[in-house]
């Protein structure tokens, strides 16, 4: 009878043990040996340790996925990054073994409490809806994967603009808890970060991602200490289409300006392109303002590039004006003396003309006047028409003649013009533009040599 009952018994467990071989788990079950219910609040509310003197570690790393904006004119970069963390959960741990070899389940990031790390230099709200889940192992460990896009600020150096690199820091730390209540660490190095961030990146917009390092700190920023792990990305600007589009334009206006003094000055021409090319660089001006923060502590390298360009362009400008000023004072001068010239020559011709004007009444008088008192009316009517008829022919000679004293005089006039000398300043105006242009070719020769130097030593 006992061996009976001990045999039955036997076969039980051997049967109790092929249905545990057979056993389907749920997650269901693990929660429900954990306790871990929305209803439950208790796990979201305080830091998941046994013993509040020990702090909560909480791992954090960080990779940069894509480099999204940098806008200089408002300080600003907008980064997209992947946040990693995870910590221990005290209150949370199962085997296993006991729930079909189960070891890691996923739920929704409301049920447990997570750290309340901030990041200083945010200035909105991440746009990117958080994740909705953690992982839990089944050693307590909780994991949480946050894909966000950030708009931080970042004080941008822009003195060697457009060679210029940046450093951009996102610092986390905790808004409350004290570093005896959370600590925040890193296992990334920054070589290790920086190679991840380089395998993960999608788009770097203007930007050469050159690298990302992190470092930890504390700072007491209440009275009360709190750690801080800090990521510094460093970036270079990608220069050739500002080289392209802004430096290259700029330096040819400055080499038509200088062909400007090609051309004559005794017209117009010259000064209209010179304040036309003048005209065209503050408009490149105008463009790089609306680039470049007002808010930086030196000027610029570019803006110094353009001030010395117009600079050079406005003392151009003001030579051509002096210039022809004195070429003008020196034609007025010619004109005046030319004006006396004709005044007399005119003077001259009225009184040959009054001469001739007398000859001819004198002969028609004395036509009259010869014939005799004797002679009839019929004669003396005679006399008076061949009078007449000679004196047609004899005005259209003097008329000839006068016409022959305009061509001489005028031909004189011309010839004058012409084998006249020029004017003391008209002289003086060719050595000035002489001595000008190698004054502004060795200027900016020497101011350009001098910007391409400063910007290549710091771009490296």
């Amino acid at each position: 009878m006992m061996l009976a009952e001990f045999v039955f018994l036997l076969l039980l467990l051997t049967g109790a043990d092929g249905d545990s071989s057979d056993r389907v788990c749920s997650y269901n079950d693990v929660l429900n040996h954990l306790n871990l219910t929305k209803s439950n609040e208790l796990f979201s509310m305080t830091r998941p340790v046994r013993d509040y003197r020990e702090p909560t570690k909480v791992r954090l790393e960080v990779l940069l996925y894509a480099i999204l904006d940098v806008r200089e004119i408002d300080q600003t970069f907008v980064p997209y990054v992947w946040i990693l963390l995870d910590w221990q959960n005290d209150f949370i741990s199962w085997d296993p073994k006991d729930f079909c070899g189960i070891e890691r389940i996923t739920l929704p990031t409301d049920v447990l409490w997570k750290p309340d790390l901030t990041i200083e230099e945010m200035t909105e709200k991440d746009k990117a809806p958080p994740s909705p889940h953690l992982s839990i192992k089944a050693s307590g460990h909780v994991y949480v994967q946050n894909d966000q896009v950030l708009v931080s600020t970042c004080m941008m150096q822009v003195y060697n603009f457009p060679f210029d690199m940046q450093q951009c820091t996102l610092s986390f730390k905790s808004v409350v808890h004290s570093i005896s209540e959370l600590r925040l660490v890193h296992s990334l190095t920054s070589s290790e970060t920086t190679m991840w961030s380089r395998e993960l990146m999608r788009t770097q917009y203007e930007w050469l991602f050159v690298n990302m390092t992190v470092d930890n700190k504390t700072v007491d920023p209440f009275d009360i200490d709190q750690d801080v792990v800090i990521y510094t990305i460093t970036m270079r600007r990608r220069s050739i289409l500002y080289i392209v589009n802004f430096l290259l334009p700029i330096l040819f206006f400055l080499c038509l300006d200088l062909a400007s003094f090609l051309i004559s000055d005794r017209g117009g021409e010259k000064l209209s392109f010179k304040v036309t090319v003048l005209l065209a660089v503050t408009v490149m001006q105008l463009i790089l303002n609306e680039i470049l923060p007002s808010s930086s502590n030196k000027i610029p390298l570019i803006a110094t590039y353009c001030i010395g360009i117009f600079g050079l362009m406005l003392l151009s400008l003001l030579e051509t004006i002096v210039v022809m000023y004195l070429i003008e004072r020196d034609s007025l001068s010619q004109d005046n003396e030319a004006d006396g010239g004709r005044s007399m020559t005119d003077g001259a011709g009225h009184k040959s003309s009054e001469k001739e004007e007398k000859k001819k009444k004198w002969g028609l008088c004395s036509c009259i006047c010869d014939g005799s008192a004797d002679e009839t009316p019929a004669e003396l009517l005679k006399c008076s028409s061949s009078s007449a008829l000679t004196e047609e022919p004899h005005a259209f000679e003097r008329l000839s003649d006068e016409l022959k004293e305009v061509v001489e005089m005028l031909t004189l006039l011309l010839k004058s013009r012409e084998d006249q000398k020029p004017g003391y300043w008209t002289r003086k105006t060719k050595t000035i533009n002489r001595v000008y242009f190698i004054f502004y070719l060795t200027a900016a020769s020497l101011f350009l040599l001098a910007m391409f130097s400063t910007w290549g030593h710091g771009h490296e």
